[in-house]
Formats: C-alpha cells, structure tokens, sequence
C-alpha cells in the first residue's frame, strides 16, 4: 500500500518522488489519461523499448503490462525497474507460454525454425527466439529474415496474418490472440460505420482479418497518431484499446474520435491495462516496489533478440 494520504496532491507527491529516485516515468499508449498526462514519454512498444534502453535515470517506473517492464530490465540489467501493478499481464503473453514454445521447438527441430517474437510475450520466449518485433515494424522485421529458413511467428496469429498480406512471406503462426482486440468484429464496426458513413476507419494489426478488411489503414499505435493528423476526414473510428483515443484527442483537438465498438460494449478497455492507477503508481514509486527481476542467464538470452530488433529498426 501507498504511505501518501488520502488528503496528498498524488501526482504533486508522484513528480517529488520522481526527482528523489532519478526515475523515468514510460507509459504505454493504453495507460489511463491521469497517468499518461504525467508519464515523461508515451508511446507504443517500439518507443518505450528505445526510451527504456536510452535513459539516465536510476529508477524506471513502468505504466503498462509486465513484459514491459521485463523487457525494460532486459536491456537495462543495472536499473531499478518497478511496474505499478504486479498483476498486471497480457492475453497474448499468457497464450504461449515459455515451456510449451520450448517443446514445440524441439519437437520440430528439424525444420530450423526461424522465430520471430511479438514483443507482447515473456522473457522465456524472447530468449527462445532469433528477433523481436513491433505492430510498428514486424514487416521490416520479418523482410529482414533469412529466405532459408521457414519463420515462425508467435504469439499473435492476427498481426501475423496482417504481416504475411504486407510481405508475401509464407510464415507458421502461434494460435493466439489479444482478447480485447478480437472482440471488434464486422458487424460492430459495421454498425458505428452506419451511423458514420464519412468516418475513416484505422485499426491495429491485433484485429481480426474480417475487420481489418473494413479499415482505411490497419497500423500500430503509434502510427495511428499520424493517420488521424493526416486524414482528411473530421470523424475518425479508432479501433483499438481506448486508452488510445487519450493520447490523439490531445494530438488531433480538432478530430471527431469514435471508440469502436465491440460486441459486449461501445469501447475496448484492457484490464490488465487499467490495473494501474495513480495511486499504485505513487506507491511503487515510494516503496521501489513491486520490482521486476530475471536470472541473468535468461536475461542474456532476451536480451540479444531485443536488441538485433534495435538494430533493424533504426
């Protein structure tokens, strides 16, 4: 628990805190608006690896899911990394985990799999794998591979699929899925479409084909913010974590943006996302914990992956 009172400025006490720990504040495009408006950098995946592996600071408090903040202790094994809420996970990292990938791998070592990891998974498969990669740059990442070798592509089976329509690159995808993502269908988007036939629609590559089929432009986060600068059109439906439209109402105040809806309601929010909280951030900010922690022969395994990613992006 927090030692702030319930009476205490959190986010007044959150910035004292900050300059007492010489700590860096990274939040993820689908954080709460309160905490991105105090974070020191926003972004996707691809941003906050840069942003994780360039800082100076001693502390690294990071508001997202816990791959994130283990892939921030892969590349900074010296720092102190803290996430506010422990508990907070991801669908996709839980759809493949590290034993059953390493089985699979030996299983099939005859093929020679080359393996290229979503960065949405744990330090085990990251160490298992030749390359990370982003929804910003899978499609550089996997052009990159060598033609010898058949890829495998886990976990998202989505934004596998949407990669192999970019590059015509024949891959075998893991069967999983972000469960808040495949909850936009045809119909829901359909629907808001109805009601807004001049709207443009952007989604994530996590979407489903039968929605990214219905999208004016399928791209990461961080491109989202781009397209919706840059688009003629006033509404624009945003089919992703609604965390997002936070970050583009700021960058675009002059767009119409509408939540996509899913099935089960008129938005998409991540819970494992909104596990954290102003009030975990201050308290992991106080007490430097919960921390993240890796072996360090596990964390040298990630880590080569993760940053021959680095090194293809720039």
């Amino acid at each position: 628990m927090s030692t702030a009172s319930p009476s205490l400025d959190l986010r007044e006490d959150i910035l004292r805190l900050k300059k007492e720990r010489n700590a860096v504040i990274l939040a993820h495009n689908y954080q709460s608006g309160d905490i991105q408006d105090i974070a020191d950098y926003v972004g996707d995946s691809l941003g906050l690896a840069y942003q994780a592996k360039e800082t100076n600071a001693d502390v690294i408090v990071f508001c997202g899911v816990h791959f994130m903040a283990e892939t921030a202790k892969i590349v900074n094994p010296s720092k102190t990394v803290v996430l506010p809420d422990r508990d907070a996970g991801c669908s996709l990292e839980e759809s493949c985990p590290g034993p059953e990938l390493e089985a699979f791998l030996k299983e099939n070592a005859d093929k020679n799999y080359y393996v290229i990891a979503y960065i949405n998974c744990s330090g085990h498969v990251k160490a298992l794998c030749d390359v990370i990669c982003t929804s910003g740059n899978a499609v550089k990442i996997v052009e990159s591979a060598p033609a010898d070798r058949p890829i495998l592509f886990v976990p998202d089976q989505n934004l596998g699929a949407w990669v192999q329509e970019q590059t015509g690159r024949k891959m075998d995808l893991w069967q999983g899925a972000c469960y808040v993502h495949v909850e936009f269908t045809k119909n829901s988007i359909e629907s808001i479409k109805a009601k807004h036939p001049d709207a443009a629609v952007v989604a994530h590559p996590e979407c489903t084909f039968a929605v990214r089929l219905l999208a004016d432009e399928v791209c990461s986060t961080e491109k989202m913010v781009h397209f919706v600068k840059d688009a003629p059109q006033k509404d624009i439906i945003v089919v992703t974590e609604s965390g997002m439209l936070h970050r583009l109402r700021k960058e675009a105040p002059e767009k119409n943006l509408i939540a996509g809806p899913t099935d089960h309601c008129a938005c998409a929010d991540c819970r494992y996302m909104k596990m954290n909280t102003l009030e975990k951030l201050h308290s992991c900010l106080d007490l430097l914990s919960p921390q993240v922690e890796m072996p360090e022969d596990l964390r040298k395994r990630a880590e080569a992956p993760l940053t021959r990613m680095l090194e293809l992006s720039k």
